[in-house]
């Protein structure tokens, strides 16, 4: 495989001075002294906690090609090769995108909502793959350094390249959706998240619609027809001069989910694509995760791939670390299931996992078993979708709720005693009682915002009980 850029090409995208001696090619990029190697350009980026400059070196002693650095730290950086860039090096990782963006002949889509998108751009990867070389994110890299840096990233021989562009506040998908310049653009929903940085949920959905903004001509806006904003998104797109193609369980989808058949690592799916019949199976269980994949085949179909073929390369898929990956542990003599939904949680995503909680079949004598924290960024209805959460608890046939941080203390509230597990302000405090509450055959979610801190719980469950094949093993 090529290089991803030459050097004069590179210079020349980041408007920079060159001092020392560069090779003529280089690798990668990279935006981490930690993981940086041999041969990328490492970019010294300023962040919210560390600036890259104070890493300079030790990335060009980890084998950096060269660095990118801003003229105001020049001074402060030692060692060579560096580029020297006028402004910062974080405006020179965008114009590296630009230029990478404007040398590829890729089809590409972007992905947003509300729920969903980092699982849609997985399965995107995995799918489109299978019919051409593809390009994606290594992680949820979403933001206004995550999409530059994925973009310049983009090898010039791509056949597809893939991009998840998040945000919080009105105003920030707009100008990533210009630098991306996608083909397609997938809304895979609009929910009530960061419903504290928005006047209405119309206003979210003003927000997401935004991808648009950067479609090239002729593009499709691929969006759920099941949303309730669903007729805001399709006018929002036709003011952009999109082609609108639909997918979800309403039968006017264009592709449109026929039959779901689940399992215990998967669902079987039958979908109508445009009018033929596609059967296939998903490697992970879910009605949510089968619905985001029906947008995987609506973009297939708009880039003229073979959806069959993108279709049956998702059972290799399976759910992102800590957005629903399942752990069989040994636990006594038998097993437990865990179920990760740690990463990141709001009312939709919460509902999503407890449906998996739902569907999901306790071995003998277990229980289905929900450990629940806080949901962020909610702001005056905070109480109300936290309490709302107990009717999808009781439909689910929770045994035990184990809730931690203040807002979950509504919800406890609201539970019925016989189904009260623990409650804690603090996942340190749950931590022992949840240990010593759980016993074979229990499936057991975990699920909520990252400030809550679940995902320390869901490592100190995986040491705690080990992998139920190496203990076999042992």
């Amino acid at each position: 495989m090529s290089a991803l850029w030459e050097a004069g090409e590179f210079l020349a995208a980041v408007g920079g001075q060159l001092e020392g001696a560069a090779p003529a090619e280089l690798a990668d990029i990279s935006i981490d002294s930690r993981s940086v190697r041999p041969g990328e350009a490492f970019f010294a980026i300023k962040g919210d906690r560390f600036d890259g400059h104070d890493f300079v070196d030790a990335a060009l002693k980890a084998g950096a090609a060269l660095a990118v650095v801003g003229q105001e730290r020049r001074d402060s950086v030692e060692g060579e090769p560096v580029v020297v860039v006028p402004d910062d090096p974080l405006a020179a990782l965008e114009r590296l995108a630009v230029a990478a963006r404007k040398r590829s002949e890729a089809k590409i889509v972007a992905v947003t909502g509300s729920v969903g998108k980092t699982g849609t751009v997985s399965m995107l990867r995995l799918g489109l793959s299978a019919v051409g070389p593809t390009h994606a994110p290594v992680a949820s890299f979403n933001n206004h350094w995550g999409v530059p840096l994925t973009l310049a990233r983009l090898p010039a021989e791509t056949a597809f390249g893939v991009f998840e562009i998040g945000m919080n506040h009105a105003g920030e998908i707009s100008p990533l959706s210009k630098m991306v310049r996608p083909h397609g653009a997938v809304i895979t929903t609009v929910e009530a998240v960061h419903t504290e940085f928005f006047e209405s949920m119309e206003a979210i959905a003003d927000a997401k619609a935004e991808i648009f903004d950067g479609l090239e001509r002729d593009g499709a806006a691929i969006l759920n027809r099941d949303n309730a904003y669903f007729d805001q998104l399709v006018a929002r797109a036709k003011d952009a001069g999109a082609r609108v193609i639909t997918f979800g369980e309403h039968p006017d989808a264009d592709v449109s989910l026929v039959g779901l058949m689940g399992e215990s690592e998967g669902s079987r799916v039958t979908v109508d694509v445009f009018g033929d019949t596609v059967q296939f199976r998903l490697g992970a269980p879910g009605r949510h995760l089968a619905r985001n994949a029906l947008s995987v085949l609506a973009t297939a179909y708009l880039f003229g791939a073979d959806v069959k073929s993108v279709a049956l390369a998702l059972e290799e898929f399976k759910a992102p670390p800590g957005r629903g990956d399942r752990h069989v542990l040994a636990c006594d003599e038998g097993t437990l299931t865990l179920i990760d939904e740690s990463y990141n949680a709001n009312p939709a995503s919460m509902q999503a996992a407890i449906q998996l909680l739902k569907d999901a079949k306790p071995g003998k004598n277990g229980r289905r078993i929900a450990v629940l924290g806080d949901m962020g960024e909610l702001g005056q209805q905070a109480g109300e979708l936290h309490r709302a959460l107990a009717a999808d608890l009781a439909d689910a046939k929770a045994d035990a709720v184990f809730l931690v941080g203040p807002l979950m203390h509504q919800l406890w509230e609201d539970l019925p005693e016989e189904v009260r597990g623990a409650y804690a302000k603090e996942t340190g405090e749950l931590e022992p009682i949840l240990m010593e509450a759980l016993q074979p055959g229990d499936v057991i979610v975990v699920k909520a915002s990252n400030a809550t801190g679940l995902g320390r719980l869901v490592k100190a469950i995986k040491s705690r009980f080990p992998p139920a094949r190496a203990a076999d093993e042992s």
